[in-house]
């Protein structure tokens, strides 16, 4: 018995050694993939908000959210492929269940949310996900056009806008938000360079 206990105690020694090191960034590399991230997001920002502001004014509320349903996904992988990174929106409330956050995500937007009841400036994050991958994150915060589709129903957001809200995304949960509540976050995963 004693023969077999120091074989397995020597193959579970060296399993624990060869755990490799969490991936790391230099400063240099958070500073390069903070200015890519922020570019990306406003770049992203900006078509999104022209699409939908368009779609508004084109329709109302009711026309813009199956539009918006549509087009918004389309519209970041669009950016994603030309860009060679994953562009998404996330939030602990999601509207569309294909934007659930993921792990890291909702590490990153819990930190935000615990900021954000302090009263401190919520900032972009950079941090290496592993060997091959860099992610950006930052915050989404409510601007006064967002209340209008995530603001609180019967008060900052008409009633029946909610109701077509809700025939698209019947699982929605992206609402009672007041203007300056942080929304969600931004995701963008760079394949390092």
């Amino acid at each position: 018995m004693k023969f077999l206990l120091l074989p397995i105690m020597a193959l579970i020694l060296a399993g624990c050694a060869q755990q490799k090191a969490p991936a790391t960034l230099t400063d240099a590399d958070k500073q390069v993939y903070l200015a890519k991230g922020k570019t990306l997001a406003q770049t992203s920002f900006a078509a999104l908000s022209s699409r939908l502001s368009q779609a508004i004014e084109q329709g109302g509320i009711a026309y813009a959210a199956p539009f918006c349903s549509v087009t918004a996904l389309p519209l970041l992988d669009s950016l994603s492929q030309v860009n060679n990174a994953t562009i998404r929106r996330t939030s602990l409330k999601v509207r569309n269940t294909a934007n659930e956050p993921t792990r890291w995500e909702k590490e990153i937007l819990l930190q935000y949310e615990a900021q954000a009841k302090g009263n401190a400036a919520l900032q972009p994050i950079v941090k290496a996900l592993n060997d091959n991958e860099v992610a950006f994150a930052a915050p989404i915060t409510v601007l006064p056009l967002c209340v209008k589709c995530h603001g609180k129903p019967g008060e900052t957001m008409n009633t029946a806008d909610y109701e077509a809200i809700k025939k698209t995304y019947p699982a929605d949960q992206a609402i009672g938000y007041a203007e300056g509540d942080l929304r969600g976050m931004w995701s963008i995963v760079f394949e390092r360079e």
